[in-house]
């Protein structure tokens, strides 16, 4: 029987009984509804937890910290009963040795040292003050870490500072009073601001240094560290540190405060952060927390799934039921599509086509009424979020649900299979059937 012929005749039988493959495929339509809806809630829970994340906004940065382990205990006191000695962990450094043992790793494609500064600092413009992390980048842009500017540009020179978006937002007037409205965050760009540096002499006596800065830069939000922090070249941060501390500073025997790893890609992120560890050092990537969060919720997408799954095997049983009940009914017919020469595969492709022509059927309805179901509970989830937030304050979700490109496939795919399987036992029983047999059933 050639193709043609054989869908003709598939899409005929089914027509002519519209009714009981319009009942059996509405529990397809179900089950393939229900899988497309809980997964994509799932996929949608995903990006919405992941796009929350602080500081995820570049996955191949790598946060290196000095690394501690116990020393060794021979020679040391142990405290046993009160008294005695306690083992101290030793700190494996951040020196300029270490920066070249991480270069050195596939995949790494720059090591930024960074330093803060350790004194404390008034920011003065005009009459507001304000305060802010004062970081020290070896860089000369910050676009090298995956900063990028709402206004000026991210270069760092002496002279000058890049500031994050939320520093404005704390300024205040010392000398304002209890009734007066809130400070108006300025607006800094290409302003010039104080840096008023203080310390205590060994008598006990404040000491100030006044530095005038101009800034040059606001970052953009990325609602992480870069928010509140003010960045300037890593020498001026020093200058400033030993100032404050009277001694130069050697960084083979102190080392950085923390170091920024930059991968080539996100692929090798996760791999560099393992071998830094294994170097004695302390590294953190969002990305660690980003394939948890997937893993998570690649399970939850799974028993989303399972759930629906359960609601299409049992329409495959009214699938089963279905063919069954047609085979009783055309059995003579059977019969004599066998006399007039059609072959056992012949009526088993026959059946076989009409089974899963329901869990085709059944599944395209699914299919549209779960994305279009998806559609309307974003909207509704949305919306109660929205009113959530403006009660109680937070972040909005960015979505509720999300349909991944391939699940309304998959869904269509695995419906027609489940139908196709269904039809299996039922189509072998028609295509062994005997002719005269069949054609004397009453």
């Amino acid at each position: 029987m050639r193709f043609f012929d054989l869908v003709g005749l598939i899409l005929y039988n089914l027509n002519r009984r519209k009714g009981r493959v319009a009942l059996t495929a509405v529990g397809v339509i179900i089950g393939t509804a229900a899988v497309v809806v809980l997964v994509s809630l799932a996929a949608g829970l995903q990006k919405n937890a992941t796009s929350q994340l602080y500081g995820i906004s570049d996955l191949t940065n790598i946060e290196v910290y000095p690394g501690y382990s116990m020393g060794d205990s021979q020679g040391m006191a142990v405290a046993v009963g009160g008294g005695g000695g306690k083992q101290m962990p030793d700190m494996q450094l951040l020196t300029p040795s270490t920066i070249s043992d991480i270069e050195a790793i596939p995949g790494v494609k720059q090591v930024i040292p960074q330093d803060y500064l350790q004194l404390g600092i008034d920011m003065v413009y005009g009459k507001l003050h304000s305060y802010g992390n004062v970081i020290g980048l070896d860089t000369d842009d910050l676009s090298n870490m995956g900063l990028t500017a709402s206004q000026g540009v991210t270069s760092l020179a002496k002279g000058t500072i890049v500031i994050g978006s939320w520093v404005t937002r704390n300024f205040y007037d010392p000398k304002a009073r209890p009734n007066d409205p809130p400070v108006e965050p300025p607006d800094l760009l290409g302003q010039s601001v104080k840096f008023v540096l203080s310390k205590w002499s060994a008598d006990g006596v404040e000491v100030k240094k006044t530095v005038t800065l101009k800034v040059v830069g606001v970052l953009n939000e990325t609602r992480g560290m870069s928010d509140g922090s003010i960045y300037l070249p890593l020498s001026e941060v020093t200058a400033w540190n030993e100032w404050s501390r009277g001694t130069r500073i050697n960084r083979n025997k102190e080392g950085y405060s923390m170091l920024n790893v930059r991968a080539e890609s996100v692929d090798v992120t996760t791999d560099i952060a393992d071998a830094i560890n294994a170097l004695g050092y302390q590294a953190n990537t969002p990305q660690s927390y980003v394939e948890g969060i997937n893993s998570f919720f690649m399970v939850l997408q799974v028993i989303f799934g399972g759930v629906g799954a359960i609601a299409l095997l049992v329409a495959a049983i009214g699938i089963a039921n279905t063919m069954t009940m047609a085979i009783l009914e055309r059995t003579r017919e059977i019969g004599l599509m066998k006399a007039v020469g059609a072959t056992n595969k012949d009526v088993l492709s026959i059946f076989l086509g009409e089974a899963a022509g329901i869990g085709f059927l059944g599944g395209l309805g699914g299919v549209l009424i779960g994305w279009g179901g998806s559609a309307i509970l974003n909207v509704v989830a949305l919306s109660y979020y929205a009113s959530q937030v403006s009660q109680q304050g937070g972040l909005v979700p960015s979505m509720a649900t999300s349909t991944p490109f391939w699940l309304p496939v998959f869904a269509l795919g695995f419906a027609t299979v489940i139908g196709l399987l269904s039809g299996l036992y039922p189509a072998l029983h028609a295509a062994s059937l005997v002719p005269v047999n069949a054609l004397k059933y009453e």
